[in-house]
């Protein structure tokens, strides 16, 4: 999924884990950006302010925020890029209409929250 964010755009870790469903974490996301293999463009993956958390994981501590800046993110002078300009949403069997939350809670076929 990572594989598919364009250069240019990020996904959070929170926007991964409710994608890949059940049982994943936006913290699980982060753990497995930490050990992706070599060519996994794990730095277009951010927090849910649109910033950086990799700043004692990586060295440099502003790698990730550097690669995402050659690629044209911008962040303003809190260290935070514009969600609303820079977010990716994939294309999902399901595509949800534009402007829905990925956030809301699940429904079962019958309308019962889950």
């Amino acid at each position: 999924m990572v594989r598919r964010i364009p250069s240019g755009r990020v996904m959070t870790y929170g926007q991964i884990a409710e994608l890949l469903g059940d049982g994943y974490t936006p913290r699980t996301v982060g753990f497995c950006m930490h050990s992706s293999p070599d060519g996994t463009p794990w730095h277009r993956v951010v927090n849910a302010q649109g910033g950086c958390s990799t700043g004692k994981v990586v060295l440099p501590q502003d790698k990730q925020q550097r690669l995402l800046e050659l690629e044209g993110v911008v962040f303003d002078k809190n260290a935070r890029c514009d969600l609303q300009q820079f977010l990716f949403i994939p294309k999902t069997r399901s595509q949800k209409p534009r402007g829905a939350s990925l956030y809301k809670p699940k429904t079962s076929s019958r309308g019962e929250k889950r």
